[in-house]
């Protein structure tokens, strides 16, 4: 399964459009200052997940009607869960305290009395749409190789942890909430950052695993 995943910012107020309708600071934005957000996934249904700052909303496509029906009203992660869903192939490559919090959960054997449970297809929206319906945590740390990570702040993390928080999950970089990040004007629109979604206590779980085991600043 792949998936597409879109986040709409509102237009800050007094920003310059520029000779082309539109300029660099009316993309490079916090987080919170989106009004919407969500993304479709593709498998043996289509499936649209929204929010728009009330809620997460699930609908399904109707092939007969060529409609989304409404399916999943409401949608809301469970306080915490079972899955973890990481590439473990870098794990060599990822962090002191990322490698003790999966070693950690591996070793409680069950979570929210279920049995801990790897689930990771590699395409974001299917692992993430995953932990949503079931619990858990999804994570893309930073590697040896790629110090800020492989996904995009704008349009992928921040539109995922939006969802994550409206459905009553969180969304954090490993040392601070996603939403909050503003980016740096130098490294322009396609910002990486370390991206942790999921069950509130699993991230609040890797969040202190990086206050306690982390590189002091």
């Amino acid at each position: 399964p792949v998936g597409t995943i879109f986040g709409i910012y509102k237009v800050p107020e007094g920003i310059q459009r520029g000779e082309k309708g539109y300029s660099m600071d009316m993309f490079l934005q916090r987080g919170t200052n989106m009004v919407a957000a969500g993304y479709c996934l593709y498998s043996a249904t289509t499936v649209l997940v929204l929010t728009m700052g009330n809620g997460v909303h699930g609908f399904t496509l109707d092939p007969d009607s060529n409609t989304f029906l409404q399916t999943h009203p409401n949608m809301c992660i469970p306080n915490v869960g079972h899955i973890y869903s990481f590439n473990e192939a870098y794990f060599r490559g990822y962090s002191e305290p990322v490698q003790k919090f999966l070693n950690n959960m591996k070793a409680a054997g069950t979570m929210n009395g279920k049995p801990i449970s790897a689930r990771h297809v590699g395409a974001m929206v299917a692992d993430v749409h995953n932990v949503l319906i079931n619990g858990g945590i999804y994570g893309y740390p930073a590697t040896a190789d790629n110090k800020e990570g492989k996904l995009r702040l704008l349009y992928e993390s921040a539109p995922m942890a939006m969802i994550m928080e409206q459905a009553g999950g969180a969304g954090s970089t490993g040392v601070g909430r996603i939403l909050d990040v503003l980016p740096e004007k130098e490294k322009g629109i396609h910002v990486r950052v370390p991206t942790f979604l999921g069950s509130p206590e699993n991230v609040f779980e890797l969040d202190q695993f990086h206050r306690f085991y982390g590189e002091e600043e």
